[in-house]
């Protein structure tokens, strides 16, 4: 069975020093996520909510069900390599489906249910599926796709005594599509070793999950890498119940619901959850660990943390093709806001100028040394993109950051830093700062053309239900607070944000609108 990736003391040094990946020749998650714990038959791996009642699955069932899956889907000849989509919401037949597609050396492919047709035509179509395990919603959402949808509930199942197929780190695992924000969605090929890469990331930023009575949940949907390698599969590889929940709209209120009914101790909030609770001023007491990644939090979210939680909000950092690489653990070290923790243990970061590594405080590229087991071993179907995606043995997150006493402190994406009047200007900060204001719930800056200044700043900015604010104000709060020369020369005030489904502002599509509507 799977233990910690890191021991159970010593400081973040002593970490970092003493640790080693230990891959072993042979590996395959389905084993490593379940099959492994069948000595304890009886342990409790998802405490599924997603029907209204409470659930306990047991690692033996949730074997019982991936082996009947495997043994189905190997009847419709679905054999080693060949790609099978999972459709379906936070529940039980969701993380058997997974299992049972590694299990035949098949490559799963999680997709979101609430994309259209036309999202999941794009996804399918290029990764070559023909089979989805998904439920009755989802196959009304494929009914006009050419592919065959097989919904659990409904098949004759058979119990077996299928194994894990004889797979090895390298050997294609999942295939998880990028969000389309900067272009067509590529598909993020990963290994078997893919779990294991994100292990020492989920430990520490959850101080060391898998402690006694530790139960975690997130209201990431598990389609999406940090919902289903973040939460879902370490918890099962580590042996701590996870909680499945069906969300159909994410509210504090809900929240607070499935933490109570769920006993959970460990969350992962993706940032928009978070400025939601936070505007709602919801207390969640009696958690162990939240931890959140995506966009940087920000000084005023860490001391509401604090003030609700009672603990520190632990933020990572990564992405699709290479996860949980930076972390903050509030058990190693202080958090400092404004940055995104420090190199988590077994990935080696660097920021990248044009020469080389780049020195405290100077801005560059972030990137990640080849030999991180949580990195892509391709994008599908596109060489192009997979060489574009690294210079020499750095893979480049398309980031801007800075060393700074160790920790990293993310800048923005490589699009989205604005030049003004000279100044170098990264949009987190200054989102941050208006996120401080009592009005404002949500915000985001980019950088539009300007004769003068190369760019101007421009705030748009979701306020508060029944709150009021002007520009001025505004403008005010951040001259008081940051500097003349962040100040926002536009607010624009909307009643909502283009967001990925990851909850991510879109600041790309902030910048498309901003050139239509200012010609």
């Amino acid at each position: 069975m799977t233990r910690p990736m890191l021991s159970p003391s010593g400081d973040y040094d002593a970490l970092v020093q003493g640790f080693s990946w230990g891959l072993p020749a042979r590996l395959n998650m389905a084993r490593q996520a379940c099959f492994d714990w069948l000595d304890q038959p009886e342990r409790v791996a998802l405490v599924d909510l997603s029907s209204g009642a409470r659930k306990d699955v047991s690692y033996g069932d949730l074997a019982r069900r991936a082996r009947m899956l495997a043994g189905y889907l190997s009847d419709q000849g679905v054999a080693r390599g060949d790609r099978v989509a999972v459709l379906r919401a936070q529940d039980t037949w969701c993380a058997a489906a997974h299992l049972a597609i590694w299990t035949l050396g098949a490559i799963s492919l999680p997709l979101f249910k609430l994309f259209g047709p036309d999202a999941l035509a794009t996804r399918l179509g290029d990764s070559g599926a023909q089979h989805v395990l998904t439920d009755g919603e989802g196959a009304a959402l494929l009914s006009s796709l050419p592919v065959t949808a097989h919904i659990p509930e409904h098949l004759d199942l058979h119990d077996n005594d299928i194994e894990p197929a004889d797979t090895g780190p390298e050997d294609p695992a999942v295939l998880i599509y990028t969000s389309g924000t900067t272009g067509a969605p590529k598909g993020a090929l990963h290994g078997h070793r893919v779990l294991t890469g994100h292990l020492p990331g989920v430990e520490i930023s959850h101080d060391r999950l898998g402690q006694p009575g530790d139960v975690i949940w997130t209201p990431a949907d598990w389609a999406w890498i940090g919902g289903l390698f973040d939460v879902l599969m370490p918890g099962l590889a580590l042996g701590v119940p996870v909680v499945a929940a069906r969300l159909a709209k994410f509210t504090p209120e809900a929240a607070r619901e499935v933490i109570r009914e769920g006993g959970v101790r460990n969350v992962f909030f993706p940032p928009t959850a978070l400025k939601m609770l936070k505007a709602a001023d919801m207390a969640l007491p009696g958690l162990r660990s939240v931890a959140s990644g995506g966009e940087p939090l920000g000084a005023e979210m860490l001391a509401w943390g604090e003030r609700a939680f009672g603990l520190t909000i632990n933020e990572f950092y990564g992405q699709t093709e290479c996860n949980m690489i930076a972390s903050s653990a509030g058990s190693l070290f202080p958090a400092r806001p404004g940055c995104i923790g420090k190199p988590v243990p077994g990935h080696e970061l660097a920021v990248l100028g044009p020469e080389g590594p780049l020195g405290e405080g100077q801005e560059g590229d972030i990137a990640v040394k080849r030999g991180s087991a949580s990195m892509l071993l391709e994008y599908w179907n596109r060489p192009e993109a997979t060489a574009e995606k690294f210079r020499g043995d750095w893979l480049l997150t398309g980031d801007r950051g800075q060393w700074e006493d160790g920790y990293l402190r993310f800048v923005g994406r490589e699009d989205d830093v604005i030049t003004s009047a000279g100044y170098r200007i990264g949009p987190s900060e200054i989102e941050d700062c208006l996120l401080r204001h009592p009005a404002v719930m949500l915000a985001a800056v980019i950088g539009v053309p300007d004769p003068a200044r190369t760019e101007r700043v421009r705030a748009y900015v979701v306020l508060k239900p029944g709150a009021e604010a002007s520009e001025a104000d505004l403008q005010t709060h951040v001259r008081t607070r940051l500097s003349a020369h962040l100040v926002p020369r536009e607010v624009r005030f909307e009643t909502e944000l283009p967001m990925t489904v990851t909850g991510k502002i879109i600041r790309k599509e902030l910048k498309r609108r901003a050139l239509e509507t200012d010609q």
